[in-house]
C-alpha cells in the first residue's frame, strides 16, 4: 500500500492518502481541511478515491470530509459511533477552534473493532482506541506494519485528555494493550508531527515506555 501524508489546516493536521498500487483506488484519512490541496494530490498520482476514512471527530481531522464526499460522490466511513456528538457539534468547534464555519453531518459508516476496510485490493483492520476521544479509530495495514492513529499517540508524546468524554486511563489502556501487541516493528502515522515506531515509542515515549510499567 502506497501512501501521502498532505498536511491540513492551521492545526497542519496528518491528512493521508493511501491507495492501492494495483487498481489506483485510494482512501482519503482524516481530511480536516484544504481539499483543493488533496485533490490535486489525488490527480497527481493519478488516483480515484473510493471512500473517506475518519479516525475520530475533532474538526481538524474531519473539517472537509462532507466537502470532499459531496464533490467525489464517495462514502464517509468512521469513526467509532461513540464520536458522534462530536460531528454533531461542529459548528460549536468551528467558532471554538477559529475555522471556517462547518456544518455538523453524520458518518454513512460507523465502525468498531474487528471491522475491517477496503482501499482497492488492500485491506485495513479497525482497532477501537478510546481515550482521547471515546470513539476513536486506529487503521491498521498488517502486510505493511504500519498504523494511522489519529490523536492517538505520537513520536515522544500522547493525545490530550481534556476534551468532554476524554479519559486517560482508557488512553494508556488503549496504547498498552491494543497497539502494542501489534508488535515493536509497527510504523505509525499521527494525526500530528512525524512518522515513529512502536518499538521507538516503548523505548523513549516519556508517557507510555515500558519502563514505566515494570
Amino acid at each position: 500500500m502506497k501512501y501521502q501524508i498532505v498536511p491540513v489546516t492551521p492545526f497542519q493536521q496528518n491528512c493521508s492518502i493511501i491507495w492501492c498500487e494495483k487498481t489506483k483506488l485510494a482512501a482519503v484519512v482524516d481530511p480536516g481541511g484544504d481539499i483543493e490541496r488533496i485533490q490535486q494530490q489525488l490527480e497527481h498520482h493519478g488516483l480515484t478515491i473510493e471512500k473517506v476514512l475518519l479516525t475520530h471527530g475533532h474538526i481538524d481531522h474531519v473539517g472537509g470530509a462532507k466537502a470532499l464526499s459531496e464533490a467525489t460522490g464517495v462514502p464517509i466511513i468512521g469513526p467509532h459511533k461513540d464520536d458522534e456528538f462530536w460531528l454533531s457539534s461542529l459548528s460549536e468547534q468551528s467558532k471554538h477552534f477559529g475555522f471556517l464555519p462547518v456544518a455538523p453531518f453524520s458518518s454513512d459508516q460507523y465502525l468498531q473493532s474487528g471491522d475491517s476496510v477496503t482501499v482497492g485490493e488492500q485491506t485495513l483492520q479497525v482497532l477501537h482506541c478510546p481515550g482521547h476521544t471515546p470513539g476513536h479509530i486506529v487503521f491498521f495495514s498488517p502486510q505493511d506494519n504500519l498504523a494511522w492513529v489519529g490523536d492517538v499517540l505520537f513520536k515522544g508524546s500522547i493525545g490530550r485528555t481534556d476534551f468532554p468524554q476524554s479519559s486517560h486511563k482508557d488512553l494508556i489502556e488503549s496504547i498498552t494493550k491494543t497497539l502494542w501487541p501489534l508488535g515493536r516493528e509497527v510504523s505509525f502515522i499521527p494525526g500530528h508531527g512525524p512518522i515513529s515506531s512502536f518499538g521507538i515509542e516503548r523505548e523513549q515515549n516519556p508517557f507510555v515506555a515500558d519502563q514505566l510499567f515494570s
